[in-house]
């Protein structure tokens, strides 16, 4: 006798009860699923894109904010600080080095952002074809802003004022001052990935600040390129050298400047003297990761905790279920006994039958949750956000296999003990 048949046959019988109960505990593990999948996503790139960045400096505002546009550039920044300001910072002796950020424009969606080279070596970038940018006005494009715009080595491009929209939303398009790709980035899986990157002096020169007023980059062009480690000032800031000269006249700006210490005293005292500078705001990415994963980990205890209701709910099916058709089937359990089934038998019978149903549920269940996790994902993509994807298996995925499948032998205990005291002689006698 195989119990692994006989149960299926039991289930078939009654097909509709066990359907039920396999979509419901099935759809419980999927929302738990998604919610693993999204929740280890995210802070794997949190922690990726934040990763030796010990300090952000930009205008005041929120904190949170400050880090979300700066660092993971999902958020609008919280303003610009004037660049004397950043050179202050930047040349303050408890600062090892830092990479100047310039936002404000985009294409298609994805963010221009001036910086220096040494920010493509930050996230371990380098140039699937082409090179990196050796003059202003030239681009290098993120793996997948390539991918989703089409745009390859010598194709020309206008940026769009704004870093959240295009065209479509009425973004001023500066056709005046048209990019050069000079490159694209091998995959990183990192925040490079979704950005276009540029000389500071090109962000500046496309907004004005030309060599008519003396504060563009033609003016900076006497070593000012932020192209090659020489013409960075050692801490990977671009600098000219007439940039001394400069007085509080110096209408440029900075959005941000992702900082390391010198010491692990910056860590204690620098923050507060940033603070104390009317312009200026200091935000550590560590503290408002954890922060933010903190206040997202309420909302995602909050569905997991839903999805355990659902798969408690399964679990009381499967059991109502069995014990249920356990008053049908007394008669076929004591005829299995006088066919030599033992008690063991007709437990584990049962016991069976039920592993059977949480298995299917816990397997649907995972597969819908990859399939929803990957839709989730592609949706997210659309707006230039989250990467995320249902192409991720996770050891804890095992752990609601069996979780599942202890529910489902939980809820047959019962129904497998009633088969298992089954009387055959009053059972045969009363018949059907």
């Amino acid at each position: 006798m195989n119990l692994f048949r006989l149960s299926l046959a039991y289930l078939r019988r009654n097909a509709l009860s066990a359907l039920l109960n396999v979509l419901l505990l099935a759809l419980g593990i999927a929302t738990i699923t998604v919610l693993l999948l999204f929740s280890y996503q995210v802070e794997q790139r949190l922690t990726r894109d934040a990763a030796d960045i010990d300090m952000v400096v930009g205008a005041k505002g929120s904190p949170m904010q400050l880090i979300l546009s700066s660092v993971f550039h999902i958020d609008v920044p919280t303003g610009n600080i004037p660049l004397h300001e950043a050179r202050w910072v930047q040349n303050h002796p408890l600062v090892a080095g830092t990479i100047p950020l310039a936002l404000g424009d985009s294409y298609r969606g994805f963010r221009i952002v001036g910086t220096t080279p040494r920010y493509v070596r930050h996230y371990g970038g380098a140039p699937a074809g082409g090179s990196l940018w050796d003059d202003d006005m030239e681009a290098v494009l993120g793996a997948r802003v390539a991918e989703r715009t089409g745009l390859g080595v010598g194709d020309r491009f206008a940026g769009v004022h704004g870093i959240t929209g295009g065209e479509a939303v009425g973004g001023e398009v500066h056709e005046d001052h048209p990019y050069t790709v000079t490159g694209v980035l091998r995959h990183t899986n990192s925040v490079l990935d979704r950005l276009i990157l540029v000389s500071v002096p090109s962000v500046w020169k496309v907004h004005g600040y030309d060599h008519e007023a003396g504060l563009g980059p033609e003016h900076e062009h006497a070593g000012g390129r932020p192209a090659q480690d020489g013409a960075v000032d050692g801490n990977g800031d671009a600098q000219s050298d007439d940039e001394g000269a400069q007085g509080p006249d110096d209408e440029r700006e900075l959005t941000a400047l992702l900082v390391q210490y010198q010491s692990p005293l910056a860590a204690v005292t620098l923050p507060r003297v940033i603070n104390s500078r009317g312009p200026l705001q200091a935000a550590a990415p560590a503290y408002e990761t954890a922060r933010l994963m903190q206040m997202m980990g309420i909302g995602l205890d909050t569905l997991r905790a839903f999805g355990w209701v659902l798969v408690i709910a399964a679990g009381l099916g499967v059991f109502i279920g069995l014990y249920n058709a356990l008053k049908d089937r007394r008669y076929d359990l004591a005829q299995m006994r006088t066919l030599g089934a033992s008690r063991r038998r007709l437990f584990n019978h049962i016991l069976t039958e039920a592993i059977m149903l949480a298995v299917m549920g816990a397997l649907l269940g995972l597969a819908l949750g990859h399939v929803a996790a990957e839709v989730l994902g592609q949706s997210f993509r659309q707006t230039q956000q989250l990467e995320i994807t249902g192409a991720v298996f996770l050891t804890q995925e095992l752990w609601l296999v069996g979780l599942a499948v202890a529910v489902g032998i939980v809820a047959a205990v019962i129904p497998a003990v009633q088969a298992y005291r089954t009387d055959i002689a009053e059972t045969l006698g009363r018949g059907r």
